[in-house]
């Protein structure tokens, strides 16, 4: 029969100097046995592998060790310390919570308690997964828990600390273990390799010391899983896929693809993961890890946040330093974004590939943030305008607002400029050049100031300007050509085209029966009152609505739709309509009661005050 003791069982910490990671808890627990200070309970607490029941143990060796060492650590060699190591301690117990969970096995526990120690001066009972006591056993814990005989020590272990009644909290002092640091990890598997003579690279450590996810129980596990796989020999490539561990270089040339725009090498990388068993999700989030390191390396003072070989920092600031802070903060974004949503994706693959290809745009996108405005009715069914014929040199007068450009004003104030669509040339009454039957001949181009034909000195009304390169539209972007902007020369106004108030007021009875499947809106449409303004080459309707509930649901709700269908009635993109909330003293007086609204109608119907007086109907 073979002998082989797996690492985790084999390199188990017997004594404080071996814990790993947990140096606080140690010395607070040999200063607790120098001092004589020992609590009757304890409570170990923490993720899982990271020595609690270790911890418990030693602790345990040490305070009934005849002979400690001069660092309170357990001498091996005394009755109590063998018979530990032997299994056959009769001072050092411990319990299974999970499959001693009952009364009876707590009962029990409570006869045994009584029974002073043979050997030692403690008996104490270690009691693991305490979280899996039932409420019925946690309550039969509690007396003998707050007052043991003073023999009796009980350390109990948990990785489940919000399971436990807080009144089994409040006897015990407390003890929170950490995950164990990848440094930690990679140093103790690295005494072990030296130890069982093994070759291994410290990127291969660093594999194994993250996938463990601070826990060093599961780090000594994958080990010997990789040593199996891998003999004496240990290679990184092996590791990576002996552990299904994704590769950095796979992270490093998605980024260099990214950063050159490249989404179709990107989709192919994605493509070639998949297809080597690799979950998406996860592929995903080794992508966010990867730019986050990038940040993190390109960032000075920032060194001790990398959890890297030495051999890997170098690429990682490489890369760093071609990747803005900008972009790795939009990157960021995009990826984490993707993570939050691909459970909800119906289609997850199409969901990263589609996040890989915004990543991939990232780096040429404008500067400008362009917003994209929904078209009114009216411009959506405008026939497209042909371009206007060559005009003269630029003026520095300001180009008249289309209503596309004002509707993208209003509802994107902060990115005016980022949308400027070509204004056309009209000719006379016919529409726009290019649409009428018989276009008129282009004429000469005259500079401002310059003199006609006859002798005369006549203003420039319209002149060309190139586009700047701040404004942006969508057929730029698409690398489409468009027409130069068409604009007023200065010292002429343009002329706004704008409905009188009576045709607006005519076209409101419209549109507050376009929502006849809505007898309410419809009828506080109808109720209005309306009152126009002009204001910045618009025209502002007000109309008024009851209180400030209403005029919030109609802001949040509805107003776009009215301004859309409005725009439409009319014709004209440069409307704007605003709810407003007259004041107290204008409004007439609310009527809410029955009888009060069958009297406003008798005063108002002069047939339906007869009808009520003739019949003798009771309002009230």
């Amino acid at each position: 029969m073979s002998d082989y003791v797996v690492s985790a069982r084999k390199y188990r910490p017997d004594s404080f100097e071996s814990l790993i990671g947990q140096d606080n808890i140690a010395r607070i627990l040999k200063n607790s046995i120098l001092r004589g200070q020992l609590a009757h309970a304890y409570l170990f607490c923490g993720p899982r592998g990271v020595g609690k029941t270790s911890a418990a143990r030693i602790f345990a060796k040490t305070i009934n060790c005849a002979n400690p060492g001069p660092d309170l650590e357990p001498c091996g060699v005394c009755d109590s310390c063998r018979s530990f190591a032997e299994g056959r301690s009769y001072c050092i117990h411990e319990l299974d919570a999970a499959s001693n969970n009952g009364v009876e096995d707590i009962k029990s526990l409570m006869d045994q308690v009584q029974i002073p120690p043979q050997v030692g001066r403690y008996s104490v009972y270690i009691i693991d997964e305490v979280h899996m006591l039932s409420q019925s056993a946690f309550n039969a814990f509690l007396k003998t828990l707050e007052e043991p005989p003073a023999h009796a020590i009980f350390i109990l272990a948990t990785t489940e600390k919000h399971k436990i009644l807080p009144t089994i909290l409040s006897r015990c002092q407390t003890y929170d273990f950490n995950r164990i640091s990848v440094p930690d990890i990679v140093r103790n598997l690295q005494g072990i390799a030296a130890k069982e003579g093994i070759t291994v690279d410290d990127r291969s450590l660093h594999v194994i010391a993250h996938k463990a996810d601070g826990a060093m129980r599961d780090a000594l596990t994958l080990f010997d899983q990789t040593v199996a796989f891998c003999g004496s020999d240990v290679r990184y490539e092996d590791v990576i896929r002996s552990l299904g561990v994704l590769d950095y270089e796979y992270s490093f040339r998605l980024v260099d693809a990214l950063l050159a725009g490249d989404y179709a090498s990107a989709l192919l990388s994605f493509d070639e993961i998949l297809g080597k068993g690799f979950n998406a999700q996860h592929f995903i989030a080794a992508l966010s890890a990867h730019l986050r390191d990038l940040l993190v390396s390109r960032t000075g003072g920032l060194d001790a946040l990398l959890d890297l070989p030495d051999s890997l920092r170098s690429r990682y600031q490489e890369q760093g330093g071609r990747c803005s802070v900008k972009w790795l903060y939009e990157a960021l974004g995009v990826t984490t974004q993707c993570e939050a949503g691909y459970r909800l994706s119906s289609n997850p693959r199409l969901h990263i590939e589609f996040a890989l290809m915004k990543l991939a745009f990232l780096q040429n996108a404008p500067a400008a943030t362009v917003a994209v405005p929904f078209p009114t009715p009216a411009a959506a069914s405008a026939p497209k305008p042909s371009p206007a014929p060559a005009a003269s040199a630029p003026s520095d007068a300001p180009p008249a607002a289309s209503p596309r450009q004002d509707f993208a004003q209003s509802a994107h104030p902060s990115q005016a400029d980022a949308w400027a669509p070509p204004v056309h040339e009209t000719t006379g009454g016919h529409g726009p050049a290019g649409v009428s039957g018989s276009a008129a001949p282009a004429a000469p181009a005259v500079s401002e100031g310059s003199t006609s034909p006859a002798g005369k000195e006549e203003p420039v009304k319209k002149s060309r300007v190139k586009k700047s390169g701040a404004s942006l539209s969508l057929a730029s972007l698409l690398g489409e050509e468009e027409p130069d902007i068409v604009q007023p020369a200065q010292g002429t106004a343009p002329d706004s085209g704008l409905p009188s108030d009576e045709e607006l007021a005519a076209k409101w009875k419209e549109l507050a029966a376009m929502y006849g499947s809505q007898p309410r809106l419809s009828n506080a449409l109808s109720n209005a009152n309306l009152s126009f303004r002009s204001e910045d080459e618009r025209k502002i309707v007000s109309f008024t609505v009851t209180n400030e509930a209403q005029k919030k649901w109609i802001e949040e709700r509805i107003l776009r739709d009215l301004e859309g269908r409005f725009a439409k009635l009319t014709d004209c993109g440069r409307i704007r309509l605003e709810p407003v909330v007259p004041p107290e003293e204008e409004q007439g007086p609310r009527i809410y009661m029955p009888t009060e609204k069958a009297e406003d109608l008798m005063s108002k119907n002069e047939e339906v005050r007869h009808l009520v007086v003739d019949l003798g109907l009771d309002i009230k």
